[in-house]
């Protein structure tokens, strides 16, 4: 079983439209949370998780739902959280808060911390297993993370790491759509379950476009600036 795992997408709908195009075949799509935030698309980055694409520009959008977990952005955006943001953060919050109607503010109120998928093979968190809003970086990896589950999947620290163990793997696919690991190019993985194998992809998209769409919707220039350092 082939799992395409992505993660932290905030609201960058070009980024999350090439990664899409990139990934080779797969038999299902999972997302590690923070579906918004930052960048403006929001609507329509919850709308392809959602698998109601009908009303987005052609492309190789979901046609099902892709299992979602909250992130601390999600959790914000549709309610009161401990959280605390920067400056760039908290004005992709508010935009997001002000520009996501009813029904999609619902959705990511309704996702899991934690989700079990495709029987109990896969576990897939934000943050940490323990603590949603825990960074875990990969100095933190290892089979202790594990708890019986084959694959264990995290985000939230926007770096793009794996490790396999005896036990199973633990996977960070890094970020759609704002990595943080020094490489610029949006980020996903491919896991291959009954192989054992992480497929570690980075793909080029526009971010100039990004950048003008950042600057138009009145955010902080620098949400938009910083994805051609990858930080």
């Amino acid at each position: 079983m082939r799992v395409g795992v992505i993660s932290d997408i905030h609201g960058n709908k070009v980024a999350l439209r090439a990664v899409l195009a990139d990934m080779p075949e797969i038999d299902h799509l999972v997302c590690a949370g923070d579906v918004v935030g930052y960048n403006p698309w929001h609507a329509d980055c919850v709308d392809a998780m959602r698998g109601d694409s009908v009303a987005l520009p052609e492309g190789p959008w979901p046609t099902a739902p892709v299992p979602t977990v909250m992130g601390n952005h999600d959790r914000a955006v549709a309610g009161e959280t401990p959280f605390r943001f920067n400056g760039m953060a908290q004005a992709g919050v508010e935009h997001a808060s002000e520009h996501l109607d009813d029904d999609r503010l619902a959705w990511l109120a309704a996702l899991p911390d934690t989700r079990l998928l495709f029987d109990d093979r896969v576990k897939l968190v934000h943050g940490h297993p323990e603590d949603p809003d825990h960074y875990t970086y990969p100095d933190e990896f290892g089979p202790d993370l594990l708890d019986n589950e084959e694959l264990l999947v995290m985000g939230h620290t926007h770096h793009q790491y794996h490790e396999v163990y005896d036990e199973g793997i633990v996977c960070n696919p890094g970020s759609v759509g704002q990595p943080r690991d020094g490489d610029p190019r949006a980020a996903y993985a491919v896991i291959d379950l009954d192989e054992r194998t992480v497929g570690e992809h980075r793909v080029n998209y526009d971010t100039a476009a990004v950048i003008d769409a950042v600057e138009a919707a009145g955010l902080p220039a620098k949400i938009g600036s910083r994805l051609t350092q990858g930080r």
